[in-house]
């Protein structure tokens, strides 16, 4: 980060033209990207084993995680290995019970936590910014749900968070850009090999580093080690730490799969090889389901106007209900801001701001040319967390602002408020009866 006279937020307008100007010289927040995972995790290991009984899509997930234990048969081809494989690690190390089940996705909700707070502090060098961040996350449903939830879409987030947050310090600090950049191949490597999903931000790194050093125009485009994103290294070798890295990382997590059913039958692995599993896969994610009950599409996601009971039962000797929306306050104030995020980050060449939007683009353009006829809202985990992160960039920018500062926490507080109101049908707590959905499917498209 270029040096910049420190400013004071009560002196700073909010008219202010440039992004690089507006931030106050400001220190690491270091111990509140510990503290807030910590009370993330805390809050989730409520009534994490509740319910004792596998539901929604553990049902999947939980027969395949025991298969690979057994070297049974190679079931829910449909998806990679990883999160599957964690799934099973915690089931060997804690039992094949409710909390086997669900202390791997825990704990890669609170990695996950923290490395996106540290992802926008590296990307942005914004105090105030990071620690709105961890807070809107951990308020924001989507990240606390699946981190109670044997499924893979925490495991997908968790390493595309580490990946961000080693690129952005990568490209914040260059002497550290080597190690940083291969373990950012590690963890695109492990996003890939939890869930399809990941793919186009998989790509981003890699293409946003070949289109910075192109930009330069660096007449040794390929093998000069000169000029951004990260100095000292050259194009050819973060295609290897971008590129090659991450593809071998995925190939290899699928080897448990070469000798699964080897007393049954030949693995499937073993029959077609990686190519024609992958074949496989791709008919698998592409076959036409039976409509559902709770399918949406994306603009119901954008909009925050369609739900899925994950939870809503008679179970544990109390009606329960686990609610998958995001957050009612923030999902909505989130939109303006990409919009604020898009305009001020070019006007400013602020390109943390610009990166989050673009993020947001990508991860949700996927499912608008998806060959995937049937979707789900929890397609919408990963928009969600950058939309998230463009509010938190945009409260700072009002935070800096001494007429509108009262705003930022305002925002914050209503977020908690409204994680506090969900919290019991967030939790599976007990509730008084078959008819209490009511009291929180505000809308038809929650019920």
């Amino acid at each position: 980060m270029s040096e910049a006279a420190p400013l004071h937020p009560q002196d700073t307008d909010f008219t202010a033209t440039s992004g690089e100007d507006l931030r106050v010289t400001a220190s690491d927040p270091q111990g509140w990207c510990i503290a807030l995972p910590i009370l993330f995790g805390a809050l989730a290991t409520i009534r994490l084993t509740v319910p004792s009984a596998p539901f929604f899509d553990e049902v999947h997930y939980l027969p395949a995680a025991r298969e690979l234990l057994s070297g049974g048969e190679y079931i829910n081809r449909e998806h990679p290995l990883l999160g599957k494989e964690l799934i099973a690690l915690g089931m060997y190390l804690l039992g094949d019970n409710p909390l086997g089940w669900r202390i791997m996705p825990l704990i890669a909700g609170i990695i996950a936590m923290a490395a996106s707070m540290r992802a926008i502090w590296h990307a942005s060098h914004d105090r105030f910014a990071t620690i709105a961040f961890g807070i809107l996350l951990a308020t924001g449903f989507h990240i606390f749900i699946h981190a109670r939830i044997a499924m893979l879409d925490i495991f997908m987030v968790c390493f595309l968070a580490l990946a961000a947050w080693q690129f952005a310090a990568a490209m914040r600090e260059p002497e550290t850009g080597r190690w940083r950049l291969a373990l950012a191949g590690v963890a695109i490597g492990c996003a890939l090999a939890s869930k399809w999903n990941s793919v186009p931000l998989a790509m981003l790194p890699g293409l946003t580093f070949f289109a910075a050093r192109l930009s330069a125009g660096r007449r040794r485009l390929i093998f000069s080690k000169r000029g951004v994103p990260v100095p000292g290294i050259s194009l050819a070798e973060a295609f290897v730490w971008l590129g090659i890295v991450p593809l071998t990382v995925y190939a290899i997590t699928f080897a448990p799969g070469y000798w699964m059913g080897e007393y049954l039958r030949p693995s499937v692995l073993s029959e077609k090889g990686l190519l024609g599993l992958h074949q496989e896969i791709l008919s698998l994610q592409q076959q036409v389901l039976a409509p559902h009950s709770y399918q949406s599409t994306w603009p119901q996601w954008v909009s925050n106007t369609r739900g899925i009971w994950y939870l809503y039962e008679f179970t544990d000797n109390a009606q329960r209900g686990v609610l998958l929306i995001g957050n009612p306050v923030t999902m909505l104030l989130g939109l303006p801001a990409l919009l604020w995020c898009l305009i001020t980050g070019f006007w400013r060449n602020d390109w943390a701001k610009v990166g989050v939007v673009i993020g947001y683009g990508i991860s949700l353009g996927l499912w608008l040319i998806a060959p995937k006829p049937v979707q789900f809202y929890y397609h919408y985990v990963v928009p969600s967390c950058f939309l998230l992160a463009a509010l938190a960039l945009s409260l700072s920018d009002l935070h800096r602002s001494k007429k509108y500062r009262w705003m930022s926490y305002a925002v914050l507080g209503a977020s908690v408020a409204a994680f506090a109101m969900f919290f019991p049908i967030l939790t599976a707590a007990p509730l008084e009866g078959p008819m209490s959905f009511a009291n929180w499917t505000w809308i038809a498209g929650w019920r």
